[in-house]
């Protein structure tokens, strides 16, 4: 099984930071999931900024049970457990608002849903445009924490400033903009939102 009722248990673990990761896993609203996707980009998107993981998602409680609302095709909520046998070897890592227990409240909590539900249902977005139209998985977590709590995890950057070289990378620049993509358009990363310092790590397995 992947998970048993979604919680694992495991030795603990030192995480990247230095800091104790807790070996149970106790799903919160608000959390935010990395794994390694199995999908056709992210070889690309591993290269490209440079970290292990290429898709995310934030965590729903509901009815007691943890799921995890992500941008895939198109925007809807998954079970954790399944979108935890989505990524490569069943492996993930949570992180969490460091200040969660004060910044995360019902109320917080509520107005970050609300914000949600303006994107569920839509495409995703392949061409990574900071639009609306359409939407990728770090963005949508990136626009609701954003515009529902002000807070801004990670740094937006420009897709210039990615590692272009890789020829993973530049395979999906050919297919998708002739090899010539958008160097300007504003892009949050899964490494990006990973390498906040407003998230702390919580668990990983």
């Amino acid at each position: 099984m992947v998970i048993l009722r979604y919680v694992v248990v495991s030795f603990l673990m030192v995480s990247v930071q230095g800091c104790i990761t807790e070996s149970i896993y106790n799903p919160s609203n608000g959390d935010i999931v990395f794994h390694t996707s199995r999908s056709s980009q992210s070889l690309a998107i591993q290269r490209a900024t440079g970290s292990r993981y290429s898709h995310m998602g934030i965590v729903y409680l509901e009815e007691g049970e943890p799921f995890v609302f992500e941008a895939v095709e198109p925007v809807k909520v998954t079970p954790l457990d399944q979108w935890v046998s989505r990524g490569e070897n069943g492996h993930f890592v949570v992180k969490r608002l460091s200040n969660a227990s004060a910044a995360l409240t019902p109320e917080a909590m509520k107005r970050l849903q609300e914000v949600g539900e303006e994107f569920r249902g839509k495409h995703y977005d392949l061409y990574f445009e900071w639009s609306d139209d359409r939407i990728y998985c770090s963005e949508l977590v990136w626009k609701m924490y954003k515009r529902a709590l002000d807070i801004e995890v990670g740094e937006v950057q420009t897709m210039a400033e990615f590692d272009l070289s890789s020829p993973a990378v530049k395979d999906k620049l050919a297919e998708r903009w002739g090899g010539n993509p958008p160097l300007d358009e504003k892009v949050i990363s899964p490494a990006a939102v990973f390498a906040s310092n407003l998230l702390v790590e919580v668990y990983r397995n």
